[in-house]
C-alpha cells in the first residue's frame, strides 16, 4: 500500500495558494482515479483507490501546514504504512517557480510543514516531491507570499508541474522511488 500526502493549509482561504500545491496535486490524482477525498479521520481528508492493482491513499492533512505530520503519522500506523511507501507534496521557495525536484531524504529547510513530518515520523529520510514556487519578490514577507495566489500566467506554468508531479506519484506505483527519482529529475 502506498501513500501519497500533499500539504498546505484548509479551507477557501488558502485555495490555489503557493503554499498549496501540494493539495492540488492530491486533487489532481484523486481526479484522475475518480477517488473523490471524502473520508475525514486522523486528523485529514482522505481517499482509498486501487490502480493498477496497487492500493493507495490520498491525503490531505486538515492541520494546517505547520502540524501535518499529526495527520500523516496516525494514518500510517492505523494502515501499517512502511517509511519507504509514502511520497510528500510540498511547495519550495529553494526552487525557481514550476520547478520539480524529487528526494529521498533531506532537513526541512525551514519548511514548517516537513518540520512537522520529519517531528512525527522521527527521520529525515521519506520520499518527496518539491514543487518550486520561488522566492518572494524584495520587501515582501515570506508568510505573506506564501499564502499568496498563483498569477494567470503562473498557474498555466504550475498547472503543468502539477500533472508533471501526480505523474512522478503514478510511476512510484510501478517502481522504486529511487527510479522515478531518476527519470523526473532528469527530464
Amino acid at each position: 500500500m502506498k501513500l501519497m500526502i500533499g500539504l498546505g493549509n484548509p479551507g477557501k482561504p488558502y485555495d490555489k495558494t503557493k503554499h498549496n500545491i501540494g493539495f492540488e496535486v492530491i486533487d489532481e490524482l484523486a481526479e484522475r482515479w475518480n477517488a473523490p477525498l471524502m473520508q475525514t479521520k486522523f486528523k485529514g481528508i482522505f481517499s482509498k483507490a486501487v490502480v493498477n492493482g496497487e492500493k493507495v491513499i490520498l491525503l490531505k492533512p486538515l492541520t494546517y501546514m505547520n502540524l501535518s505530520g499529526e495527520s500523516i503519522r496516525p494514518l500510517m500506523d492505523y494502515f501499517q504504512i512502511d517509511i519507504e511507501d509514502i511520497v510528500v507534496i510540498y511547495d519550495d521557495l529553494d526552487l525557481p517557480m514550476g520547478k520539480m525536484r524529487l528526494r529521498q531524504k533531506g532537513s526541512a529547510g525551514g519548511h514548517n510543514g516537513i518540520k512537522s513530518t520529519i517531528a512525527h515520523l522521527g527521520t529525515q529520510e521519506f520520499n518527496r516531491i518539491r514543487i518550486g514556487i520561488d522566492r518572494p519578490p524584495h520587501g515582501m514577507k515570506v508568510p505573506d507570499y506564501v499564502l499568496s495566489r498563483f498569477s494567470k500566467e503562473e498557474w498555466t506554468e504550475m498547472g503543468q508541474v502539477v500533472a508533471k508531479s501526480a505523474d512522478a506519484c503514478e510511476r512510484f506505483l510501478e517502481k522504486p522511488f529511487l527510479e522515478v527519482m531518476n527519470e523526473f529529475n532528469g527530464a
